[in-house]
């Protein structure tokens, strides 16, 4: 009885070696593909040519200029570790690897705010690894030689908050007729829930959806210290 079992541990602790050397060599493969992706995106337009052409779109608005509480809500609800990570939130890739292996799916991507930008100027939106590991390439070369002001700021200039609005100026402009800096905290809460779903969450589309949204975004805030929920009840209110 005991060889049996001895045979059988050695035969399980083979197998699972066998798994995390084919894991390995998959994973080898695919970062190999995406750095040479990563190579060619860039070699064809350089990041700082791509900065340089984004703050050069007309109502670019800079880091100083939002709304602190757009900030913290943004930050709350992409990319927890902003401010600390380098670009890449190995935790935050864990987390989503281990959910779609649980769940059979390839949902949660685990990005950080510095490689959403990366992926949207310049990669597809399809998920593959390869452009995984090509996003991610790019987002260490853009945190290092840019400042998580300057990421953030390019970022929110460039994403999609739905009912055709690119950008946080044209968001706010758009849903609430103001400059950024003149969002109530209300209104800045909300578009910081947009980018996630922008087509679904739009308030010009669905409002009920758009409220639900901005309660998560809420409840983010206050789960990551920003606000107190005393605080998130009272933005939610102002609506």
């Amino acid at each position: 009885m005991k060889k049996r079992t001895g045979t059988f541990l050695k035969i399980a602790v083979i197998a699972v070696l066998a798994v995390m050397f084919l894991l390995a060599v998959a994973g080898a493969y695919f970062a190999i593909k995406g750095y040479k992706m990563y190579q060619n995106a860039l070699e064809e337009t350089p990041i700082a040519q791509k900065v340089e052409s984004l703050r050069s779109m007309e109502h670019f608005i800079q880091f100083e200029e939002l709304p602190e509480i757009y900030v913290d809500a943004v930050i709350s609800v992409e990319d927890k570790r902003f401010w600390t990570h380098n670009g890449v939130d190995i935790l935050a890739i864990f987390r989503a690897v281990w959910k779609d292996i649980t769940t059979f799916s390839f949902a949660e991507g685990g990005s950080t705010i510095t490689q959403q930008l990366m992926k949207n100027e310049y990669f597809t939106q399809e998920k593959k690894l390869e452009r995984k590991f090509a996003e991610i390439f790019a987002a260490l070369e853009l945190e290092r030689e840019y400042s998580k002001e300057d990421i953030f700021e390019l970022y929110v200039n460039t994403i999609y908050f739905g009912s055709g609005y690119y950008g946080i100026y044209d968001a706010a402009q758009g849903y609430f007729d103001k400059e950024p800096y003149e969002l109530t905290e209300y209104e800045a809460v909300m578009l910081a829930g947009l980018p996630n779903a922008p087509s679904a969450y739009s308030p010009d589309n669905n409002l009920e959806l758009a409220l639900q949204r901005m309660g998560q975004v809420l409840d983010s805030m206050v789960a990551c210290g920003a606000i107190s929920e005393e605080d998130a009840d009272r933005i939610f209110n102002q609506g």
